[in-house]
């Protein structure tokens, strides 16, 4: 029995540390592919002002605009109680107020990563579009590729290259984006949503 239960905790470490390597190489890998859409992940704000980290996706994203590889940016995420703007209205206003067309820019809410991805799946499904480049932070691109291809998407990363959060100070959020796959590929992203 003994033998049995160190076994298992042998296999659930070994699945961990497998699991943080991908995350890790994911995080490392960047394809600015030409696609139909670039899906912004929300980060917070501030009163209407985009939070360090989530300026940082949207400089990116703002980047691959100009460069001509999407015609179309999606803002994504909701609003915490109390704020007056979503992190999308935010993620919208700030595009537009440097450069990028209204018409360019659309919104959606969603209060985690499956709820933001599904929601703009939804949009994108309605205007023909299934190819997009997911800005996000490099710890969280694996996640978001998975979750994106669970909701229909044809999905390549692009990790914000300025994110306030790297070195030591993300130690923390690569380990729990190790444990959010682990956990999600073992019950499914939509279950872990559904756990909050």
């Amino acid at each position: 029995m003994l033998r049995f239960g160190l076994g298992v905790i042998a296999g659930i470490v070994v699945y961990l540390a497998i699991t943080a390597v991908q995350v890790w190489l994911t995080s490392r890998h960047s394809d600015p592919v030409s696609a139909q859409a670039i899906v912004i992940m929300g980060a917070a704000q501030y009163n209407g002002a985009p939070s360090p980290d989530l300026a940082a996706r949207l400089r990116q994203a703002r980047a691959l605009y100009a460069k001509g590889l999407a015609p179309l940016i999606v803002a994504t995420g909701s609003k915490q109680p109390g704020d007056h703007y979503t992190e999308a209205e935010t993620s919208a206003a700030w595009l537009v107020s440097n450069g990028v067309p209204a018409s360019a820019v659309a919104e959606v809410g969603g209060n985690d990563s499956w709820a933001e991805l599904s929601a703009a799946a939804k949009l994108l499904e309605g205007r023909g579009i299934e190819k997009v480049l997911i800005v996000t932070d490099g710890f969280h691109e694996d996640r978001s590729l998975a979750i994106a291809t669970d909701v229909g998407l044809q999905a390549w990363p692009v990790p914000a290259t300025s994110s306030p959060i790297s070195g030591w100070s993300s130690v923390p959020y690569f380990a729990k984006e190790t444990l959010g796959v682990a956990l999600g590929r073992l019950i499914g992203y939509s279950h872990l949503h559904a756990f909050g």
